[in-house]
């Protein structure tokens, strides 16, 4: 492993930096390919997880650099290109970015990368200076030696580096000897480049020849392409050509403009004239799936967990608590629409994307092109935003770019192709958070403590029909009672079941936060209502329950004293009411709890003011990006809550933009204080645990605001209808 430019420890030059124009030598592949460091001393990070906005670049630059002493300042990082074998998720053994992995899988990983470096360094300077490794130290990118007052910086040290022979094994520091690990003020390597437009995303990249594709698809999902009439689409000027393409059992087929630019492409999609054929196209609405759902739930289903006699404990109880709890149709709402670029050769594919999973993407494209997917070269590059819609588990969007470009090649476009959605593509385009709606029955008994929890729920299977299938055991998708399954509180007769339509031809996937968005909703809005029946202080019930989680009990103790839980919450103004409620939930082995604050005017509206937020990740890596993505969680599950529907209309998505399909605005963010549980052990994710806890935090102070209890989401008006 050695190369003429610096210390290597496994490089890549794909063919991103020959389009982006970023930084990249000569170089080999090598198993853990992560570290580059240059002659001037500049470290170049291999990032195998996507960047989209939740700080990942840095978290692993940091562990690496950690290891390696290495100066902040020269660390910058790049997008490793798709290559399982390098880069791959070992929490999954594909390559990809999601369920708040990243860390938790790269934690020991990129810390022995950084580590190896530092000793092959170190080993340079050994024999270079002819002392002992051991009485050289490193600080800063500079290597010292105290005895003899010698000293060298990285790249002064990176050649001879390279012909150290790499070693098998490192020693890592103790936590006490972190720098760079847990340092709240550690600037983020990602914000100049996105403050300075340098930072590049798909709709940056600008090939030779490059023709960009808007595609147009049908209002029902499951219709298809019966005739097309081009005319005045190709009149408009920039349009170069009009395609139909194909799509798969889980892609839409439809129509594509290709033109020399965006705007041209559509124009022209919008002047299109096509007939489509519904005949096997879905003509439900949200009402008939909700009315489905709830008649489904009449009967038992599949049981997910079962503890105790649920069946006999609900006969006779002192107290019986019966509610439907339901959630709508989400879609994820990214700042950056999904765009693709795609150069197609005669036995290559080569794609241009923020990328988030890699392996699947090139094993569905491989499969459409029927190509080995060695094949597939994919090029990985910043996305905004994502929430779990770029890594769909059919590939959705990345065969559909591919499937464009194939179309066009056959029509004679040979160059590189750019498929963009519009906004409005985005939001009708489907691969949703699904419908669900969980029953449940609770039971206390005549000392108020909760002795019966049984709750069915119905929602359609992510898994189902995905790479993914094999996680369904039973007949039951895990991602579909997550959260309700693994209920931590110590209830004696437990039972959750599970009904799972497969008729509804609706496209589905994982959300932010997957299941957890829907279970954590109804368990603690539950858990809430139990309190009340009982008599019981919200807080002191749960916690009551908890004595075998002392991570779901830690944090929910630490928010609650923090939210000053033991003192009256202020008034608030003449006509005012004001309400506090809190939730607890596990996610992703993240425990969070939050206290919500919120007031209610007159007229029925009503703001959260305040959201106090305590998080078990255990290592804080990065505190300030911990922060960061619990916030943004926070705002995230709170448009969700406020405002999230996306409602069918006989089969058509009423939904087209944020005018209708709104996001949280900024007037509306309340002040968040997030506290950071000290700990040990090994770090977990942050970017999707923020998120469930909302959503019933918010309800249940609404219902210790005003007495009404809301059962369905988004609220939107059902305050100002009360």
């Amino acid at each position: 492993m050695q190369a003429s430019g610096g210390l290597v420890l496994g490089l890549h030059l794909g063919s991103l930096m020959a389009a982006t124009g970023t930084q990249g030598t000569t170089a080999a592949f090598e198993p853990n390919a992560f570290v580059q460091i240059g002659n001037d001393g500049s470290i170049t990070i291999l990032a195998k997880h996507l960047e989209m906005g939740q700080g990942i670049y840095t978290g692993l630059a940091s562990l690496i650099a950690e290891e390696l002493d290495a100066d902040w300042s020269k660390v910058h990082v790049e997008g490793a290109p798709a290559d399982v074998k390098l880069y791959q998720n070992l929490g999954w053994g594909i390559q990809g970015t999601g369920g708040s992995s990243s860390i938790a899988n790269s934690y020991e990983q990129m810390r022995k990368a950084g580590a190896t470096a530092r000793a092959m360094l170190v080993s340079a300077a050994a024999a270079k200076w002819k002392v002992a490794p051991a009485s050289i130290t490193v600080s800063k990118s500079v290597v010292h030696h105290a005895a003899s007052g010698r000293k060298a910086g990285f790249g002064e040290l990176a050649a001879a580096a390279a012909t150290q022979p790499v070693p098998t094994d490192v020693k890592l520091k103790a936590p006490k000897e972190f720098k760079l690990v847990g340092n709240a003020k550690l600037p983020r390597l990602d914000s100049f480049a996105k403050t300075n437009g340098t930072a590049m995303f798909t709709q940056d990249i600008k090939l030779p020849g490059m023709l960009v594709a808007v595609p147009l698809h049908p209002v029902r999902f499951g219709a298809t392409v019966k005739s097309v009439n081009a005319t005045k689409a190709k009149a408009i000027p920039g349009v170069v050509e009009v395609v139909q393409f194909a799509g798969t059992a889980r892609s839409f087929a439809g129509v594509a403009v290709l033109a020399t630019n965006t705007w041209a492409a559509r124009q022209g999609r919008d002047a299109l004239e096509v007939e489509w054929d519904e005949t096997h196209a879905y003509k439900k609405g949200s009402p008939e799936i909700l009315t489905q759902y709830r008649a489904a739930l009449e009967k038992p289903g599949l049981v997910a967990r079962k503890v105790g006699d649920v069946d006999a404990a609900l006969v006779k109880p002192a107290t019986l608590i019966e509610a439907d709890y339901a959630v709508p149709f989400l879609a994820h709402a990214a700042m950056e629409p999904l765009n693709c670029l795609v150069q197609l050769g005669e036995s290559t594919c080569e794609i241009w994307n923020g990328e988030q999973f890699q392996t699947i993407d090139q094993g569905s494209v491989a499969k459409f092109l029927n190509m080995p997917a060695d094949k597939i070269k994919i090029n990985q590059l910043y996305a905004g935003g994502s929430f779990g819609r770029r890594a769909n588990p059919h590939s959705d969007y990345v065969v559909e770019a591919v499937s464009i470009a194939k179309s066009a090649r056959a029509q004679g476009v040979k160059g590189p192709v750019k498929m963009v959605w519009m906004r409005e593509d985005d939001t009708r385009g489907g691969y949703y958070r699904p419908i669900n709606v969980h029953r449940a029955r609770l039971a206390l008994d005549a000392q108020g403590r909760l002795s019966a929890w049984h709750v069915r729920m119905a929602g359609q299977s992510i898994m189902e029909g995905s790479a993914f299938a094999g996680v369904i055991k039973d007949g039951i998708d895990p991602t579909s009672v997550e959260g309700q399954a693994d209920l931590p509180y110590d209830v004696p007769n437990l039972q959750v079941e599970l009904y799972t339509p497969t008729d509804v031809g609706v496209p589905i996937q994982w959300f932010r936060s997957v299941g957890h968005t829907h279970s954590a909703f109804s368990s603690e809005g539950l858990m809430d209502e139990a309190a009340v029946a009982a008599g019981k202080d919200p807080l002191a019930f749960r916690l009551a329950m908890l004595a075998k989680h002392p991570r779901h009990s830690g944090v929910l103790q630490l928010a609650a004293r923090q939210a000053g839980w033991s003192k009256p919450l202020a008034p608030g103004a003449k006509g005012e009411r004001r309400g506090r409620g809190l939730a607890v939930h596990e996610s992703f082995n993240t425990f969070v709890a939050q206290v919500a604050e919120i007031t209610v005017k007159a007229d029925g509206t009503f703001k959260v003011d305040r959201i106090i937020c305590a998080v078990d990740c255990g290592v804080a890596v990065n505190p300030d990006v911990i922060k960061a993505q619990i916030e943004g969680g926070i705002g995230f599950g709170l448009a969700a809550a406020l405002h999230g529907a996306i409602t069918l209309k006989d089969g058509v998505v009423e939904q087209s933009n944020f005018h209708n399909y709104q996001v949280l605005r900024i007037n509306e963010m309340p002040k968040i204080e997030v506290f950071i549980v000290g700990s040990t052990e090994k770090p977990s994710g942050v970017g999707e645990p923020g998120v469930p806890p909302v959503a019933p935090a918010v309800v249940n102070a609404i219902f210790n605001a005003m007495g009404k209890r809301l059962r369905t989401l988004p609220i939107a008006d059902q305050l100002t209808k009360a």
